[in-house]
C-alpha cells in the first residue's frame, strides 16, 4: 500500500495519529499530488482544525483545479461553518467535475434550504433521492421542501416512505403529522404521528405542542 492507502486504513481503524503520519509522508513523497492534501484536510476537519483544513483543501485545488473531491471537502467545511453561499459554489464545482454519487446534489439542496430557497432546493433533493432511494435524510428533506411549497400530495408519500424504511424516524412522523393537520381533516392520523414523534424523541417539543393543540379542538 502507498502512504495514502495506509493513512485511510489507519483512519478506518481509529488511529488518527498514524493516519496523520501517513498522509504527511504521502505529501513529502509526492508534493504535487493533491490526494495527500485532500486526505489530510479530511483528518483536520474531523479534528475541528478548520483553518488548517481549509488551507490543505485549497492547496489541493491549486494543484488540480478539476479535483471534485477537493471542492467537495472544502464545501463540507464551509457548510458546517454555516458559510452556505460559499459552500454552494463549491458543491456546484464538485458536480461540474463529475463527483460520483448523490451526496453533492443533496448538499446543494441543503444549502438552498438553509438559504430559505426551497424552490431552488427542490430539483437537487429530488435528484439525490433518484440517485439513492435508500437515503432517508435526502427523502425527508425532499418531502419538507415539497410541503413548504404546499405540494402536500407530493410530500405525503415521501414522508411515508421514510417511515416505511425507518419506523422510528421522529422527524418524519412529525412532518407527516403536521401535513395531515394543515392539509386534511385526518386529525386522528395527525395526532398519531405527532405522538409518535415526541414519544420517539422527547426533545421534540413542537410535536407535543401541535398534538395538544389538535386535542383541544376535538374536546
Amino acid at each position: 500500500m502507498n502512504y495514502n492507502e495506509i493513512g485511510i486504513q489507519a483512519l478506518q481503524d481509529g488511529h488518527t495519529e498514524e493516519a496523520i503520519k501517513a498522509f504527511t509522508q504521502a505529501i513529502e513523497e509526492e508534493p504535487e499530488n493533491p490526494l495527500g492534501y485532500i486526505n489530510f484536510g479530511h483528518v483536520l476537519t474531523s479534528m475541528d482544525e478548520i483553518d488548517r483544513a481549509e488551507r490543505f483543501f485549497q492547496k489541493a485545488i491549486t494543484l488540480d483545479e478539476t479535483s471534485a473531491t477537493a471542492f467537495y471537502g472544502l464545501a463540507n467545511l464551509y457548510f458546517n461553518s454555516e458559510r452556505y453561499s460559499e459552500a454552494l459554489k463549491l458543491y456546484e464545482k464538485a458536480l461540474q467535475y463529475e463527483i460520483e454519487g448523490a451526496d453533492a446534489h443533496f448538499m446543494i439542496g441543503k444549502c438552498f434550504e438553509k438559504m430559505d430557497q426551497p424552490k431552488l432546493a427542490l430539483p437537487y433533493l429530488q435528484r439525490a433521492v433518484e440517485l439513492n432511494e435508500t437515503d432517508v435524510q435526502a427523502r425527508l428533506s425532499y418531502g419538507i421542501s415539497l410541503a413548504s411549497m404546499e405540494l402536500f400530495e407530493l410530500a405525503e408519500p415521501q414522508f411515508l416512505e421514510v417511515i416505511r424504511r425507518d419506523p422510528n424516524h421522529s422527524d418524519a412522523h412529525y412532518n407527516l403529522g403536521v401535513l395531515y393537520a394543515v392539509s386534511t381533516d385526518r386529525k386522528e392520523d395527525a395526532m398519531y404521528h405527532l405522538k409518535q414523534a415526541y414519544t420517539l424523541d422527547e426533545r421534540n417539543e413542537m410535536a407535543r405542542y401541535a398534538y395538544d393543540m389538535i386535542a383541544t379542538t376535538l374536546e
